[in-house]
């Protein structure tokens, strides 16, 4: 086996130390790195090219990646802050903490000396004291729906207050951060509201009460889909429902309008089955 393909046996990024260990000479390390197969992080590590830039400024910073940076490689769903999240053991020294967030302390599922990234579980342990209550629930939402883990998994690690309290919420239902979003803001109501609802040959977003449907189009939301989204909206007009359809930009940045439209459909009973 070459060097080139140990190391992207273990995510693209490897101590050297750990390739002697599998056998590999320095020669061959040198080789590698004088062909361009692999680069040199820092002092120790050696990646691939191709690697994500945030794991190698984490293992430039002495940590490891974690929190909504590594739930974010992992494809799910996290409102970025622009700042690498690594995480670093108690009292770790040389941590480089220059454009970094850094989570200090020690880890619920123990790190591998060679890990350059943080585990799952670690990692939404972490969100769940690093960011807002909503946007957590959304990431523990995103790992569960794609099958990274599961409530009961979770509720075995060392809990906190906020991390019981995201627990106690999460549920399967949202194909997005966004739909999460709206089901944490949409708890106070004294009316039933329900989740990927098929009515007409096809799940709606909410269902509130019998009749109110509410829709969240996504970032992307255009063209052929769009069109479809469209059409089934006029036909649950047709059947008696009302059908509130909402951009991705007014669910980040004018909820409050948003709120409003759907309280003043409640007031006006739309939400009740004639």
């Amino acid at each position: 086996m070459h060097v080139r393909e140990e190391i992207y046996r273990h995510g693209g990024i490897l101590p050297t130390r750990a390739l002697r260990a599998a056998g590999f000479s320095d020669h061959a390390i040198r080789r590698a790195l004088a062909d361009h197969q692999i680069y040199r992080v820092r002092k120790g590590w050696v990646a691939l090219p191709e690697v994500d830039r945030a794991v190698v400024v984490a293992v430039r910073a002495h940590g490891v990646l974690t929190c909504i940076s590594e739930a974010a490689r992992r494809g799910l769903w996290v409102m970025s802050d622009g700042r690498v999240h690594v995480a670093a053991a108690p009292h770790a020294g040389g941590i480089r903490s220059d454009g970094c967030v850094v989570h200090w302390g020690a880890a619920a599922l123990p790190r591998h000396p060679d890990a350059a990234v943080d585990s799952l579980e670690n990692s939404l342990l972490l969100i769940a004291g690093c960011q807002t209550h909503e946007n957590a629930v959304a990431a523990w939402e995103s790992a569960i729906r794609k099958g990274l883990t599961t409530p009961e998994v979770m509720s075995r690690l060392p809990m906190t207050a906020r991390t019981r309290a995201i627990l106690d919420v999460v549920r399967p239902w949202s194909d997005s951060g966004l739909e999460s979003f709206a089901m944490s803001r949409l708890r106070f109501l004294r009316v039933a509201v329900r989740q990927q609802i098929v009515i007409a040959g096809k799940p709606v977003d909410f269902l509130i009460g019998d009749r109110l449907v509410f829709q969240i189009d996504g970032g992307h939301h255009v063209g052929d889909q769009r069109s479809r989204d469209i059409a089934h909206d006029a036909l649950l007009t047709t059947m008696g429902y009302t059908v509130i359809r909402v951009s991705y930009d007014q669910m980040v940045n004018d909820w409050p309008a948003v709120q409003h439209r759907i309280m003043r459909a409640i007031a006006q009973r739309l939400h009740l089955a004639a």
